[in-house]
């Protein structure tokens, strides 16, 4: 289970650990007003729950709106919620005012320069896995502009690989109609149909490091299957 204090090597020298911040009081509550908001006013549902190893892993998730993380870490087994924590850029800390900072302390993220050299990133990133927590990621790295995938980076394959534990695909249905980056405010009700919109969280089957060649070969299977997804969507 994961740690939130620093480890010591049985030398009593002290190994360098992660600190994942944690909710608190506030954090935890602004958590719990969410997913009530959220349930209330969408059809959410999870699916693929059964998908889920024993921790650790790495989630890699499509990217559509602030509050992905949220969603996601609601749809994990209570246990796993605990020991929940993602990867965020610094600057929906220091660019979104005070409802980034929310999300931040909501996603117990773990801030990095998504502008700058991702190496000490990945370097944290790994760290927080090799402590036992449930790491999500978002391979495209920003908001999608259209509903649609975008770019995928290699950092959550990486990060998979290093740390020899399951890459377990995320995919967010319906969440961009909700609260794309386009929406000042979340628009939960369909306004045509007064109908709340669907959402809906699918964790897809674990691709394990020991099946692919490489990073390069494993994000190219979790791109297929988010294409799958995708297109599922389309002919919806």
């Amino acid at each position: 289970m994961a740690s939130e204090t620093k480890n010591t090597t049985h030398a009593g020298t002290e190994k360098a650990s992660v600190e994942v911040p944690r909710r608190g009081f506030l954090g935890n509550f602004l958590f719990c007003f969410g997913m009530t908001f959220t349930r209330l006013l969408t059809r959410y549902r999870v699916k693929g729950q059964e998908n889920l190893p024993d921790t650790p892993y790495v989630l890699a998730a499509n990217h559509v709106t602030l509050v992905d993380g949220m969603w996601i870490c609601a749809g994990l087994p209570k246990a796993h919620q605990k020991v929940f924590t993602a990867i965020a850029g610094s600057d929906l800390k220091t660019d979104y005012g005070l409802f980034g900072q929310v999300m931040m302390r909501v996603g117990r993220a773990i801030p990095i320069d998504r502008y700058g050299n991702p190496a000490r990133g990945l370097i944290v990133a790994k760290k927080a896995v090799d402590q036992g927590y449930v790491l999500l990621v978002h391979p495209e790295g920003t908001r999608s502009k259209d509903g649609k995938l975008g770019e995928l980076q290699n950092g959550s394959s990486y990060i998979s690989c290093r740390t020899n534990r399951p890459l377990i695909p995320v995919y967010i249905h319906g969440g961009y109609k909700i609260f794309s980056r386009h929406m000042p405010v979340p628009y939960p009700i369909d306004g045509k149909k007064l109908a709340r919109k669907k959402l809906t969280i699918e964790y897809g089957k674990p691709l394990l490091p020991e099946n692919y060649a490489d990073v390069n070969e494993m994000t190219n299977a979790l791109r297929e299957w988010y294409l799958e997804r995708q297109n599922q969507n389309l002919q919806i």
